[in-house]
């Protein structure tokens, strides 16, 4: 329990490879994770080579660990080799639809995290990229994804170079809810985000990026709004050519 809570999100890295016999370990655990009907509805691809680093950078806003770490590990949804085997065993086939890519979307993450408790019991740090969703089309040619298969998030991983303070998370009593959802009152939203905005971490990046407070930074900044719909219009046009969604 100590171990899980003291997770930190690693952003610096060591030159050190990961030896193959921990890489096998750590993604044997990761496929031993809960999964939809037992289909495992996910591939994972593993980036080592320093050139396909740097054809994925671009992509990732070329954050400097995509670069640094060792290990570059893209999770995707894969319905392809599921689809495949099906055919092969004249197995009707139609799995183009919103359901099924959330639930390789679901398994995709649990494997994810699977993968990131057993890379950290072998001292090795790993930093969630959110960003493959952003260019999930650019990333899917760099990496030749077949089509029914998407890639949901990346993980960079390797032995810390820095290990950074615990961040801050909220309280417990603001994110579980007991027998039904118990809606927020101003007053409480602000007892609850109080401690936060008074991070003097928080004051620093209000101060830096010129907002009144934290909120702002994050719509107005962060997580802009044009944004969002900008990186949603890519990723729904590539759904849709796939036949995941429909117009």
């Amino acid at each position: 329990m100590e171990f899980l809570k003291s997770h930190r999100t690693i952003r610096k890295y060591k030159p050190t490879a990961v030896a193959e016999d921990i890489l096998n370990d750590i993604l044997e655990s990761g496929i031993r994770s809960s999964n939809t009907g037992n289909m495992q509805l996910y591939s994972i691809i593993v980036t080592r080579n320093t050139d396909k680093k740097e054809d994925l950078a671009p992509f990732h806003f070329n954050q400097p660990m995509v670069k640094e770490a060792p290990l570059i590990l893209t999770i995707c949804f894969d319905v392809n080799r599921f689809k495949t085997w099906c055919q092969a065993n004249v197995a009707k086939v139609d799995f183009t639809s919103l359901l099924w890519l959330l639930n390789g979307t679901i398994d995709s993450s649990i494997l994810a995290q699977n993968i990131c408790v057993a890379a950290e019991s072998y001292g090795l740090g790993i930093c969630y990229l959110g960003t493959t969703l952003y260019n999930a089309t650019e990333i899917s040619k760099v990496l030749h994804l077949p089509e029914g298969v998407i890639p949901i998030t990346t993980l960079t991983m390797g032995y810390p170079e820095v290990v950074p303070e615990l961040t801050d998370r909220l309280p417990l009593d603001s994110v579980v809810h007991y027998e039904q959802y118990q809606n927020y009152s101003v007053e409480t939203i602000r007892e609850m985000y109080e401690f936060k905005e008074n991070l003097e971490s928080s004051k620093k990046f209000v101060e830096e990026n010129g907002r009144e407070n934290l909120a702002q930074v994050y719509t107005d900044v962060r997580y802009k709004s044009a944004d969002s719909k900008f990186f949603s219009q890519k990723l729904l046009k590539m759904l849709t050519e796939q036949g995941f969604v429909f117009e």
